[in-house]
């Protein structure tokens, strides 16, 4: 069941991705880091909790393969640095070693399903810059479906789909959802 049927108010207008043209494109993206950082040693993959987690997981799995060496994944999880969310002066508790390695000095690649507005990357940075001072920070993203309200641009990028303010892109990874998929839904009154 989707998301579209469990929701009354979200119609299924389509599937933009298989679980293969998915896994396709992951393979893209993996060949596409590995020639842009040139094999770089200090590479690490950083998941924006909940869907950038896989996202990272799996293409990290796919450099390793390239590379025949592991590349370090973390998580990061930005529920407190959200601009758009009201808060209570809390300021968010930075524990060290959360991410899951030592952040300075390395290449990042920041990981998320889908870029949109650029709010939630925004906040993945201060996140980021709380736990260390990375060499380089780059963004890859699955689906980059555009309407920025800041100046924030994926250097990897899955697939490109414009999409209306009233359509809402449901990425689905086994990892997460039990369903391997990428659908497009839109609100109706």
């Amino acid at each position: 069941m989707n998301e579209a049927s469990k929701t009354p108010n979200l119609r299924l207008k389509g599937r933009l991705m298989s679980a293969s043209e998915i896994e396709r494109t992951l393979v893209r993206l993996a060949h596409e880091i590995v020639e842009k950082t040139n094999g770089s040693e200090q590479l690490a993959l950083v998941g924006i909790k909940r869907r950038g987690i896989p996202l990272a997981d799996r293409l990290a799995k796919l450099i390793s393969g390239i590379e025949k060496r592991d590349i370090e994944t973390g998580v990061l999880d930005i529920r407190f640095y959200r601009d758009d969310l009201s808060t209570h002066d809390t300021r968010p508790v930075v524990t060290p070693g959360s991410i899951g390695f030592d952040v300075n000095g390395r290449d990042v690649i920041l990981c998320d399903d889908v870029l949109y507005t650029g709010r939630t990357i925004r906040a993945a940075l201060d996140a980021l810059f709380d736990h260390g001072r990375p060499r380089r920070v780059q963004l890859a993203v699955l689906i980059d479906r555009g309407h920025r309200e800041l100046p924030i641009e994926a250097t990897y990028v899955g697939k490109h789909v414009p999409t209306s303010n009233r359509e809402i892109i449901e990425v689905k990874f086994r990892e997460v959802d039990n369903d391997e998929q990428v659908q497009l839904v839109e609100k109706v009154d």
